[in-house]
This record gives C-alpha cells, structure tokens and sequence, in this order.
C-alpha cells in the first residue's frame, strides 16, 4: 500500500482560470464565469482567501477494496444489494487524497472561520477529470468527517464506523478510484479546527456558503496539481441530501452548469421531517409493504442537535430549555454541547415523540419555538423547479425518513427529476444501494456512478 507525505501547500486561487474550465461544462461561458464568485461573496468572503492542501497521501486500489469489503455489510442490511465483489466493482486507480482548508463567512452570524473538507482523485491523474461534490450524512460526533480519510497515510490505520466516514469511503472509492475528482466539505462545527464550536445541522445559508467555499477551494487546488475541472455533478446521503438539494438550487441560481445529481433519501421538507419524528404526522404504508420501521432510538439526538444550530445561528437564546420538557433538558443541553451519549444510568432519555413541551405543534407555546418552526418552513428544498437531472433514491423501509416524504419534491421538481424507489431498503441500504446497486435493485435504473459515468464521457 503505497503513502506519501508531501508538504503542505498553500496557494491563492486563480479564480479567472477556475472558471474558464468550469464554463467548460456549458456554452454559457459568460453566465457561468462568475458563478461561484457570486455565490461565495454573496455574504462576504474574505478578500483574497488561502486555499491550503495539507495531509497528502496516497491510498492503493487494493487497500481501498478491503476497506468497503469490511464496511459494506454494515450498510446493506437485508441485502438488498448484492455482496461487494472487488473483481467487478473494485477500484480501478490508486487515490490521492488532501485535507483542503479554507475561509468562509458563516451568513447568519457574521463569522469569518477556517473550514475543511477532502480533495480525491485518481493518483497521477493530468488534463481534464469531471468532478464531484459529495455531501455527507448526519453524523452525531465533530470528527467522522471526510477529511479524516487522509488518516490512511498511517498504513496501518483501519477505517471503523465509530471513528470515520464511511460513506466517504464508498463514494472515494466509486468515483475518485474511477476517474473523477470528488470535493466534500467536513461542515461548519465539524473536523480538525471547530475550536468548540457548534455546528450548523440543516441552517441553509450556513451550510450552502460552507460547501460552496470548499468546492471553489477544491476546484482551484486541482488546478495547481494541473488537473482541470470538467463537468460538475453532485451526490448527497440523508442531511447531505438536503445539502446537495440547497447547493444545487444555489449553484444554478449564480449560473453554474450541473451536468446530473443524485440524492439519497433526503428530508427535503425540514418541517414535514419535524412533525413526522414528533409523531404530528404520519403516512400511509408503502405499496406492497404490511409493516413500517419504528422510529430509531437515536433520532431525539439528531432533534436536539436541530434545536441547538438554530439556536446558535439564528439568535434563538434558550431555545433548547424553552422547546424541550422540563425532565430532558439537563440531558439534552449537555448532549448539544459534547456529543457523548455517557448519560447517568437513571437519566431519562427522550423518544422522538416525547421530547418536546406539550402543545409544541398545536399552537403557541414562546416566541422561540415559534420562530424556530417558521426557520424549518423557511428552510424547505421541496419546491425547485430543476433544469437538470436530478435522481431521489429513496427506500420502502427507511427507518428515518418515509417515502412519503420525497414525493413533494418529485412531484414539484418538474421533467428532469426522477425518483427511484428500493424495495426492503433501510436508510443505510438506500444510500449503498444507490452506489452499488444494479437495475434489479434500482427498478431498472442504473447506480450513480454508472449514470455520471456515463453522462461524463458523452
């Protein structure tokens, strides 16, 4: 397994050449030569911002397979795909791999943070690669984050699903081990420099500024490493999705061409997402189901992590303690704060159902809770009219997110959206479905890379 330690590299984006190659991608040079200047400077971006590269290593072919070969399983569930098989969909280039470090300018507070995210693309690769933005899932720690790949450069070092992003890893190894550059932001609150502080779970501005200036910094890097950025397209898991979903809407707002996206059971409707895990709305079962998963026992989490970035971002002071009942307060303000589930034995832990204050849904209960409710509206990816392809894979036995609620956004989406449906799949099994999957898991459709692949070549 090859690795190399390269020194850090520190560069100022050349920001004329970046998009002349990303106006490759369409015959709209003019409208898109500014697009991702318009949308970072749009709340500020520091004038002439450092990009860095740091932690370089090289991970070989092989070593990426074992890892998905141990990491698969503990995704597909029920085994609604097929084993991995590294003869058929094993990595077919050795990756290098960089932490990328940047500026950004959180909206909503003023903020101006250093932010990090993971450059990968084929080891030795020169010209032209089409690249893509990948958006991570919700994880509930500050350090599973996509640049904690670069850990590889230790030859000893094993992936786990405790310490790293193994959705990362898959989407490393299905496109960056096959021909393209994938960029991915670590988020604000999250990875090497949070310094404390919190993150930006579903804050919209926050974190389409916080993925946009990542992907600027990681298309610009690939130039300096004589790499030019082809066509543009975009995947993202479950909180990534709604990520991929906001970035979108922004990047083509600031006329940026996207050749295709991909998203993996998204929560589009922040609010809809709200009322069903507090049991306020429920749906019908999915045709040719008799059962639906229960709610999982980890979801209040993701809830008081929600509470606590529109605390923190939107000025809602005490929101936490005036929207959660009196008996899990103590414990959800100190999981908002370190993340650690070492709760004392007789604490009482919260279901999804029974963590908020009575009348939460039903009408008023503080000014608070009320702006807190009209910021998840707010916030919704529902309702965009998409002008480019756009695929919703999303699962008839997802634990977290009910079909139901993608059809909103398919349904509003227009022409070029899609929705892809897999039978048995849970929220994990979806997303691995999607990478991995064939036509017979995928209702006749073909998985993400296979799709950009494709697109990308024509």
């Amino acid at each position: 397994m090859a690795h190399e330690a390269t020194a850090d590299r520190a560069f100022r984006p050349n920001r004329r050449n970046l998009l002349l190659g990303m106006g490759a991608l369409s015959a709209g040079l003019a409208g898109a030569k500014a697009a991702l200047a318009d949308a970072g400077t749009a709340a500020g971006r520091p004038a002439g911002r450092e990009v860095r590269l740091e932690a370089a290593t090289t991970v070989s072919a092989r070593r990426l397979d074992e890892n998905v070969a141990r990491a698969f399983p503990l995704f597909n569930a029920g085994a609604v795909v097929a084993d991995f098989d590294a003869a058929s969909q094993g990595a077919l280039d050795d990756v290098q791999l960089y932490r990328v470090v940047t500026a950004t300018t959180v909206p909503e507070t003023g903020e101006v943070l250093d932010v990090t995210g993971l450059l990968a693309l084929p080891a030795g690769a020169k010209g032209e690669l089409p690249v893509v933005s990948w958006q991570h899932g919700t994880i509930l720690s500050f350090d599973q984050v996509p640049s904690n790949l670069t850990r590889l450069a230790d030859p000893a070092y094993e992936l786990s699903d405790e310490r790293d992003s193994l959705e990362t890893l898959f989407n490393v190894h299905r496109f960056a081990a096959r021909g393209f550059a994938v960029v991915a932001a670590d988020y604000l609150g999250k990875g090497p420099l949070r310094n404390g502080r919190g993150e930006a779970y579903v804050v919209k501005d926050a974190t389409v500024k916080a993925c946009t200036d990542i992907l600027e910094a990681g298309l610009s890097a690939l130039e300096t490493l004589n790499i030019t950025p082809g066509k543009l397209f975009l995947h993202g898991w479950s909180q990534g999705a709604i990520n991929t979903q906001w970035l979108h809407q922004s990047l083509r707002a600031s006329g940026l061409a996207i050749k295709a996206t991909a998203v993996a059971r998204p929560f589009n409707d922040a609010l809809q997402s709200w009322r069903f895990c507090s049991g306020k709305e429920n749906f019908p079962l999915p045709a040719g189901t008799t059962s639906y998963p229960e709610i999982p026992a980890w979801l209040p989490l993701c809830m008081i992590v929600l509470l606590g970035s529109y605390e923190r971002h939107y000025g809602l002071d005490g929101l936490i303690e005036c929207a959660v009942r009196p008996k899990y307060r103590v414990m959800a303000r100190k999981y908002w704060n370190d993340y650690s589930v070492d709760f004392p034995a007789d604490a009482p832990y919260p279901t999804a159902t029974d963590l908020m204050v009575d009348g939460f849904m039903d009408g008023f209960t503080d000014e608070r809770n009320s702006a807190f409710l009209r910021h998840l509206a707010t916030n919704s990816a529902s309702w965009w009219d998409y002008d480019s392809p756009i695929r919703f894979h999303y699962g008839l036995a997802d634990e977290a997110i009910h079909p139901e609620m993608v059809y909103r956004a398919l349904s509003a989406g227009g022409r070029f959206t899609q929705g892809i449906s897999i039978a048995g799949a849970s929220h994990r099994a979806t997303f691995i479905a999607g990478l991995y999957g064939n036509a017979t898991s995928l209702g006749g459709s073909e998985n993400a890379f296979d799709w950009f692949n494709e697109l990308a070549r024509s």
